[in-house]
């Protein structure tokens, strides 16, 4: 999950045990990236409404095969 601007790593715990890495889009702009598994749809959508509780933007969410990236 990919989000406008900066979230702290210390928001881990609250987000599904999530990675945090802040980056910064193409364009320079500031973004954060949140990686972690969710078991289900519902997890997805609690993450989802976590972070709009928040009031971040989310700019994109992509899913990635566990079993491609074991490889």
């Amino acid at each position: 999950i990919r989000i406008q601007g900066n979230l702290d790593p210390r928001w881990s715990d609250w987000l599904e045990d999530m990675s945090i890495v802040s980056e910064q889009t193409e364009d320079g702009r500031p973004s954060t990236v949140l990686r972690g598994l969710v078991a289900d749809q519902a997890a997805l959508r609690g993450v989802l409404t976590r972070l709009w509780d928040l009031n971040l933007a989310v700019i994109s969410v992509t899913r990635i095969d566990r079993q491609r990236e074991e490889a």
